[in-house]
């Protein structure tokens, strides 16, 4: 009950709907950033961390034919490394996700590049696999070009992205598979209320 208590007491940050909006809008207006909107968009439509994001190959995310899977396996997620090994873990691709994952994919053939199974998704201008410094490094720089008030470390995405799952099914047990969480009772932080809930309730009460 502790440990609920506690869950209750301090509610994760998250970014609000006009953020997350601000976030895709402008890393999605040129060629330059659509790497980065790609990586953002996969973060909020399938609640994936940095690390897990980093590790995806081309085998893990295309079919042969160089189409975004629906279901994808993560062979790299939190936990993995634990003795015995968990199951490999499963998400969903929304397919607005899939649509721009495809593009980008279109965008490196047409460069040049030669993409195999064990090409890594997201590489630098290098075309090294991103690590996650990078990664934090160009949320940050993303965040500021957005005209963001304050800065965010970028787990709030993976925040973000539990809250509007729960928001729009109010469900809590399909918010914890969405997040492959072990406990309910990890999930249960994403369940609170925010400012906007508040906003949209006050608006359709009778005055």
């Amino acid at each position: 009950m502790s440990r609920y208590m506690d869950s209750v007491r301090r509610p994760p940050t998250t970014l609000t709907e006009q953020e997350q909006l601000l976030l895709l809008r402008v890393t999605g207006a040129h060629v330059a950033g659509w790497r980065d909107h790609c990586l953002y968009s996969l973060a909020l439509g399938a609640g994936l961390r940095e690390h897990e994001i980093v590790a995806l190959d081309i085998g893990d995310l295309y079919d042969a034919a160089g189409h975004a899977k629906r279901r994808i396996v993560l062979r790299v997620f939190k936990g993995c490394k634990k003795t015995p090994a968990p199951p490999p873990q499963e998400v969903i691709l929304p397919d607005a996700v899939r649509r721009k994952l495809d593009r980008l994919y279109e965008l490196r053939r047409r460069a040049g590049e030669v993409l195999t199974p064990d090409t890594p998704v997201f590489v630098s201008r290098f075309r090294r696999r991103l690590s996650t410094r990078q990664v934090r490094h160009g949320f940050r720089v993303w965040q500021t070009r957005a005209g963001f008030e304050r800065i965010y470390h970028f787990h709030v995405i993976r925040h973000s992205a539990a809250t509007n799952v729960y928001r729009r099914s109010r469900d809590i047990r399909l918010t914890q598979q969405f997040c492959r969480h072990g406990s309910i009772d990890t999930t249960v932080i994403y369940t609170h209320t925010s400012a906007e809930d508040l906003l949209r309730v006050v608006q359709q009460i009778p005055s």
